[in-house]
This record gives C-alpha cells, structure tokens and sequence, in this order.
C-alpha cells in the first residue's frame, strides 16, 4: 500500500510538471478618465484661458514667485501644471532659451523630447509644447506668446515616481488639455 501511495505520487509529479510556467505580466490600475467641462480663468494679468474643471486654479506658493503665477492642481491624478507669466521687455530670446534650457534638462531621462508649434495669428497665439518621452520628471511643457508684450510657460509634473508606462493614459489625456490651453488663451 506504501510503495502504492509512493508510485501514485512520483507519476503524478512527473504529470504534473509538463507544463511551462509564464509569470504574469505586471498589471496597473484602470485610471477612469472624467468628460472635459471647461470653465474660464480671467488673470489680474493681462491674460484669460479655459480650464477643465477637474482642476482648480490657485496663486503659487513658491519662495520665488511672481504676482502672476498660477498653479492648476488636480486631485485626481495627483498633478500639477505650472503657469509663470512674464512680461515681455526685449527679453524675449532670453525667455525661449530659458524655456529650452528648462526642457532640455530632462534630456538625461527622456527618451525623446517632441516639439510642436502652434500659430493663430489672429488671436496672436504663438507657441511650442514640449512632449518629454520617457521616465522625466515633466513629461510636457510649453511656452505661449504674443510675441509683443506677453509670455506664458507651462509644465506638468506629477507628484508620483515617474514610470511612462502607468502615466502613459493620464499624460495623453492631460495633453490634450494643454494644447486646449494654448488654442484658448486670450490677451487682454
């Protein structure tokens, strides 16, 4: 009956191990994407945009900043796009370098950095957003101008350990409310 039982067992063993073992692949959290409302900003500062709703828009509270700078903070995704505003006083080549020089400092984790330019000539809307590819602290900034008196620079940060792949869907949703951004802001 032993020997039986010890038969039963080495056979089953040997059954029971023909089959290859494939980890799971690493699963994240399904991120569930609110519809865009959009609400209007008027700034003390020459300037007015709309926002989605899902977040709210307060003064900065950095040691540096300026009257005109502005946070959009949204709870939901735990992010952050910072807005500084600048008046332009033939400073304006030093404003785009120090928007480069921002950009480029993530090139040591960027996978690519894409840049795409926006012109409404009408509204004297000129710009560029910055797409960081990768595991950078800012996946996207930008710079918005008239060219003449004013200029806006902007860049999104999550407060979470950066990981492309689990940021992938909120950054592409998040994108698109930058370049909404950019089509709607007006000078006053």
């Amino acid at each position: 009956m032993v020997k039986t039982l010890i038969l039963f067992t080495l056979i089953l063993g040997f059954i029971a191990c023909k089959h290859d073992y494939f980890p799971k692949p690493i699963g994240y959290f399904r991120i569930d994407l609110p519809p865009k409302k959009f609400k209007v900003f008027k700034s003390e500062c020459n300037f007015k945009f709309e926002y989605p709703d899902y977040f709210t828009v307060t003064k900065s509270e950095q040691n540096n900043a300026e009257p005109c700078w502005y946070n959009l903070n949204s709870n939901k995704f735990n992010a952050k796009i910072h807005l500084s505003y600048k008046n332009i006083n033939n400073n304006i080549n030093e404003l785009f370098e120090e928007c480069r020089t921002l950009v480029y400092k993530h090139d040591i984790k960027a996978d690519a950095i894409n840049e795409t330019i926006y012109s409404d000539t009408l509204n004297k809307i000129y710009g560029t957003m910055f797409e960081i590819k990768g595991n950078a602290a800012s996946n996207i900034q930008f710079y918005v101008t008239d060219n003449a008196k004013n200029f806006i620079r902007g860049a999104l940060y999550f407060e979470v350990k950066p990981n492309k792949d689990s940021l992938a869907p909120v950054i592409n949703f998040i994108k698109k409310d930058v370049v909404h951004f950019i089509e709607t802001i007006r000078w006053q």
